[in-house]
């Protein structure tokens, strides 16, 4: 039943991963800046801070929409059990920005009013990246509850170039080979 929200994750084998990062953000809306500073860092120690635009603007949507979206609007959103967590995964090929948040309910991607000041930050997410998708957050180990999810995680695959030198093009990419020694002789 997960799966097709799993389409597109990189594999869940640890040893594959090339580095993580995750942080615990505070109930806060002031917590995107601290997300987009930690994002900065992470890229920035991976050698990916070309890519630091894109994915800041995923991570400052995904936990926007965490913040707003996830959490209780009352005075007890201070407890532990309020927190969101972003975490970074990188891969050979791959990066993901995951954010974990303590509802269980799908995000969706909503129509916004031309003159909306909120309400586009989904189809942000799915324009900057490459695909997105959602799953319920595993309980933790040694859960009282039995083991039942708890939350969901909300993520974006950004597809990283590969670091393997790519040989170049043809010079005559829709001839055949005998057509391009043919045009090769003639000096074309």
């Amino acid at each position: 039943m997960l799966e097709p929200l799993r389409q597109g994750l990189p594999p869940l084998d640890p040893s594959a991963v090339a580095g993580s990062a995750s942080c615990t953000l505070p109930p806060r809306y002031e917590a995107v800046g601290g997300a987009r500073s930690f994002t900065r860092t992470t890229l920035t120690s991976w050698d990916l801070g070309d890519r630091f635009d894109d994915v800041a603007l995923v991570v400052s949507e995904l936990v926007t929409n965490a913040l707003r979206h996830a959490l209780p609007a009352d005075q007890a959103r201070e407890r532990h059990d309020c927190s969101v967590r972003l975490h970074l995964m990188r891969w050979t090929s791959r990066l993901v920005c995951a954010v974990r948040d303590p509802s269980q309910e799908s995000p969706v991607a909503g129509e916004a009013a031309d003159s909306a000041e909120s309400g586009r930050g989904l189809f942000l997410v799915e324009s900057f990246s490459d695909s997105w998708g959602w799953h319920p957050s595993p309980a933790p180990v040694g859960d009282a509850l039995g083991g039942s999810p708890r939350g969901k995680v909300v993520w974006a695959l950004f597809r990283l170039a590969d670091q393997i030198s790519v040989a170049p093009a043809p010079a005559f990419p829709l001839l055949t080979a005998a057509k391009q020694a043919e045009a090769v002789r003639d000096g074309v």
